[in-house]
């Protein structure tokens, strides 16, 4: 059964664009030293915290938060001592 908040995330998600929605999950304190993605993000954190820096700004994200990125956006990440677990819907 998909959990509610998935589903409406995604259901927003598609209606604004985005293509495809992805579940991520990273390990207890890693950093994604700074780099850009291709497509346009918007995460939805669902377990742990995380630090994402861009454009000299940080976001201390928790669950609950949701964060966004634009295309080709430099920018870094920083997971929490229990690491964390984000929904990322992805456009091109």
């Amino acid at each position: 059964m998909t959990h509610p908040l998935l589903f409406d995330f995604t259901q927003q998600a598609l209606a604004d664009g985005y293509q495809e929605v992805v579940e991520r999950q990273w390990a207890a304190n890693t950093v994604a030293e700074t780099h850009t993605h291709p497509f346009a993000a918007r995460g939805l954190l669902t377990q742990g915290e995380m630090w994402l820096t861009q454009q000299g700004q940080t976001q201390h994200l928790q669950p609950g938060d949701i964060f966004s990125l634009e295309p080709n956006t430099p920018h870094e990440e920083r997971y929490g001592s229990e690491g964390a677990t984000y929904w990322a819907a992805r456009r091109s």
